[in-house]
């Protein structure tokens, strides 16, 4: 026979714990759809970390920018010892040969001299200790044995610092991948965040640049001053690169960094200065008084100096700013860190 038994019903306690459960869920989703639209950075916030990202990406330029300029250094240096090694190893064994000719004349004479025939099968240095007292050898022979005797030295010494030097090039490439794949790290993230605005955000942004630039030209425009010689012909080379793309490591004609701008203006006017911010700040004399800059003068940013430009009169530079970006004309106060000094090469 069926069972006509009513069904169990829920305990009051369970029923209170599922009712509180709900009302958690539905304040939890309440608050999620709240939040969702404030998660989203406004356009300020992204392009707040997007500059902070490229200055950290221009920071790890400039040290790639050392460690190459160490690692071409480094390969002239070993290439020179190699050249020294490999006329000095020609050296030697003419010297060698000479002796041996030496010993084979003796020998048609009348046997070679006991004397010579150990020093063919000996170290010369063993030998000259062993001869110095036998005056066994004629003068010309002793002179041959200093100077094979010297020869050896100079190559065991030679190569001695080729293989250092090899040992610091391989490290030397190993913190140069490194430095480029900080650069590439930094850039990716800023590329990454910065396609995160939508189109009208990233055209508000570019045109803001666009016009600071303008306006940074036309100040500069306005000021009348101009330099004359080197640093004239530097400003003016670096004039004549408006408008082409910012491109880490690249030192011109197409694309220039920071330091690749300024050292390729200089270089235009007939001076060598270094490659990387940092070693160009120990150049010519300092000048720390921005009033006291003249157009052409290096100028300097933030504290570790990873940032270089051309003083261009009115409070503005030309410079080379981040990837992005274009050689342009900018206010000194919007760089992004603070002017340290300035250089008259």
């Amino acid at each position: 026979m069926a069972s006509h038994r009513r069904p169990k019903q829920p305990s009051r306690a369970r029923v209170t714990v599922l009712t509180t459960a709900a009302a958690a869920a539905v304040v939890l989703s309440s608050q999620a759809a709240n939040a969702a639209p404030s998660e989203k950075p406004s356009k300020d916030e992204v392009k707040g970390k997007v500059d902070k990202l490229y200055e950290e990406a221009e920071q790890a330029t400039e040290k790639y920018n050392g460690a190459k300029e160490k690692q071409e250094k480094l390969q002239k240096e070993i290439s020179t010892i190699q050249d020294n090694v490999a006329r000095g190893q020609e050296e030697l064994n003419e010297l060698r040969d000479s002796m041996g000719l030496a010993a084979a004349a003796q020998y048609r004479t009348g046997g070679v001299d006991p004397s010579l025939q150990l020093f063919l099968s000996s170290n010369p240095d063993d030998y000259l200790d062993k001869a110095s007292t036998a005056d066994q050898l004629s003068a010309q022979q002793v002179e041959a044995l200093k100077e094979i005797q010297e020869k050896q030295r100079e190559l065991a010494q030679e190569r001695s610092e080729a293989s250092e030097k090899l040992k610091d090039l391989a490290s030397t490439r190993t913190e140069l991948g490194k430095k480029k794949q900080q650069v590439q790290t930094k850039l990716s993230e800023a590329r990454t965040l910065y396609n995160s605005l939508t189109a009208a955000e990233k055209a508000k942004l570019e045109a803001d640049q666009d016009r600071a630039s303008r306006d940074s030209g036309r100040d500069v425009l306005d000021s009348g001053s101009a330099s004359s010689g080197r640093a004239g012909a530097a400003y003016a080379f670096a004039q004549s690169q408006l408008g082409k793309p910012y491109v880490y490591g690249a030192t011109g004609t197409g694309s220039y960094d920071c330091s690749g701008l300024t050292s390729a203006a200089y270089a235009a006017a007939g001076v060598g200065i270094p490659r990387t911010s940092e070693a160009q700040s120990t150049i010519g004399t300092k000048i720390y008084s921005q009033s006291q800059l003249q157009v052409g003068d290096l100028v300097f940013f933030f504290n570790d100096l990873h940032h270089v430009g051309l003083y261009a009169g009115n409070g503005q530079i030309i410079h080379a700013p981040r990837t992005g970006t274009v050689v342009r004309y900018e206010s000194m106060g919007t760089i992004g860190g603070p002017f340290m000094f300035g250089v008259r090469v």
